[in-house]
């Protein structure tokens, strides 16, 4: 992939004149998210950050393609985290819009539309790589590697606190939870610290207090909330404070941290570790970027948006961006061809910098980019990069273990396909 950033490229564009044929066709993209609901966070900040993206390139002059630029309009639709609105959603996008690119949060709501999209060649994303398998040709996990990057956390806290040797675990049972769950295990063992206490929970609870009791009754150095969603994240940090706890938190996401820190204290909050830092910091002024200027589109992202900046709100855009130069690269918008510009391109530059494309060890086909990936701590309350740490190095070493784990929660690529229509049945019923 060019090694310029689209915000560079849009720099150098607007000082040349634009192009003004071909303007009359539109490129479609559709996004189904969670835009309500208890995963909004995870949805519908992404959508905002998409709009930006959009604008940007619109007023631009839209995509270049053979000499000719066409305006992107990107259709959403709401399907909370509900498996027969993600269906119908995909459906309407696909059938009334055209969608040259789908892009997914995953998990659950993929399961569903797996086979329709697949049928129809459908280029989709997702942020959870867990949905991949040879049976989803066209699926691809390019702007995060959820939940394999959160070995870069642990690996950056052993090294950074020795004397922290065992931590109680909690996730919901679900596709965003269990595979989160199965790759604490592995990075913790990595690390050498023990679990003292292990929490499956239903997606549905909301009862905190019967989470983290049992943890705390351990004595853990270390409470760690996986993937758990962004309101159970905050209910289980605000119940640990108000009894007392005052060691190491770990949680894959921290949105809105903020209001934590305020609801329980700067220094119960201080060095609480999780993997999605705040784009106005110093270390991304130094870091090969999707952006040019992160800080930038963050400032413009609180401008529009202000209180709804979350661990998605730039991940999507990255996938524009991708999927963008892939586009004007293959001169076309075709799904098919586009992929093969992508895969084609060997090294790519996501999020975080160089990355390469991965994971048939794991998902049984190489539609993940990895790379590296930020460990955040909050710092005086605020979220600061603490390191880049190379899921690339972590695998290379451990990737067997991880195997092992995913197998253990039955969330490799073969288990998932096994269970088949009795596993979507299942995810049906309990869904919203």
């Amino acid at each position: 992939m060019e090694s310029s950033s689209f915000a560079h490229r849009l720099a150098i564009s607007g000082a040349l004149p634009r192009l003004q044929v071909g303007m009359a066709s539109t490129v479609n993209i559709g996004f189904l998210a969670p835009l309500s609901g208890p995963v909004e966070s995870w949805g519908l900040p992404g959508l905002h950050g998409c709009r930006i993206w959009e604008n940007w390139l619109n007023d631009a002059g839209g995509l270049l393609i053979g000499g000719r630029r066409y305006p992107i309009r990107i259709h959403a639709q709401d399907c909370g985290y509900g498996t027969h609105a993600a269906l119908e959603g995909a459906m309407r996008l696909v059938q009334d819009h055209d969608v040259k690119l789908l892009m997914m949060l995953g998990g659950d709501t993929f399961t569903p539309v797996a086979d329709y999209l697949m049928e129809r060649r459908i280029l989709t994303s997702t942020l959870l790589p867990s949905d991949l398998s040879p049976d989803t040709p066209y699926l691809i996990a390019p702007s995060e590697v959820h939940p394999v990057f959160v070995v870069t956390g642990v690996e950056w806290l052993a090294r950074a606190r020795p004397d922290l040797k065992t931590v109680a675990m909690c996730s919901q049972r679900d596709a965003l939870g269990l595979p989160s769950l199965a790759t604490y295990r592995a990075a913790f063992k990595v690390a050498g610290i023990g679990v003292a206490k292990e929490v499956q929970y239903d997606p549905g609870m909301t009862d905190a207090a019967a989470i983290v009791q049992p943890m705390l009754e351990e004595n853990p150095d270390i409470l760690c909330w996986c993937t758990s969603y962004t309101p159970m994240v905050h209910a289980m940090t605000e119940y640990a404070h108000a009894q007392g706890y005052d060691g190491q938190i770990v949680s894959c996401t921290l949105d809105h941290y903020e209001r934590l820190v305020a609801r329980t204290s700067t220094a119960f909050m201080e060095g609480t570790l999780f993997q999605f830092p705040d784009f106005d910091d110093p270390a991304l002024r130094e870091k090969a970027f999707f952006f040019n200027q992160p800080n930038v589109f963050y400032e413009e992202y609180n401008a529009r948006y202000p209180g709804r900046w979350s661990a998605v709100s730039w991940e999507f855009a990255a996938i524009l961006d991708i999927w963008h130069a892939a586009v004007e690269k293959a001169g076309t918008v075709s799904p098919v061809s586009v992929l093969a510009a992508m895969k084609q391109l060997g090294h790519v530059t996501h999020a975080f910098g160089p990355a390469e494309w991965w994971g048939a060890e794991l998902f049984g086909i190489d539609n993940a980019l990895v790379g590296d990936w930020p460990v955040v701590t909050v710092q005086e309350g605020k979220a600061r990069i603490v390191e880049f740490g190379s899921v690339p190095d972590w695998l290379s070493a451990h990737s067997g273990l991880l195997r092992r784990e995913m197998a253990d929660l039955g969330q490799m690529w073969d288990q998932r396909l096994e269970r088949g229509a009795g596993g979507r049945a299942e995810l049906q019923a309990r869904s919203p």
